[in-house]
């Protein structure tokens, strides 16, 4: 069973940036999709992005432009880079894989 496991979130400032990225341990991800959600205070999760099995990227709309999906399959790992971050941005953010999910990283973006 593929465990996932997220990191990089953090407080900044509107404007900053940040790189999250999420590992798997007991499945490789090479040959699945691996998506991005993030769940707002008060809010549904929502999709963010995903890197399908071939390499190929979709984002929801409002981070189209600011943030950019890649993956690792070598590494393990699948990074979201977040660049011009706004208060809107800030949610608990999640990577899921084959139905698995991580417990999730904070990012909080300050006005």
């Amino acid at each position: 069973q593929v465990q996932l496991l997220e990191s990089g979130g953090g407080l900044v400032q509107a404007g900053a940036s940040l790189r999250l990225s999420c590992s798997a341990s007991g499945r490789t991800f090479s040959g699945y999709p691996v998506t991005w959600y993030r769940r707002a205070p008060g809010k549904e999760r929502e999709f963010v992005a995903v890197s399908t099995k071939s390499g190929q990227t979709y984002y929801t709309n409002s981070v189209k432009g600011r943030f950019t999906i890649s993956r690792d399959d070598a590494q393990e790992t699948v990074y979201l880079a977040m660049t011009s971050l706004n208060p809107e941005d800030t949610a608990m953010y999640s990577c899921n894989m084959a139905q698995s999910w991580g417990p999730g990283t904070q990012v909080t973006v300050s006005s």
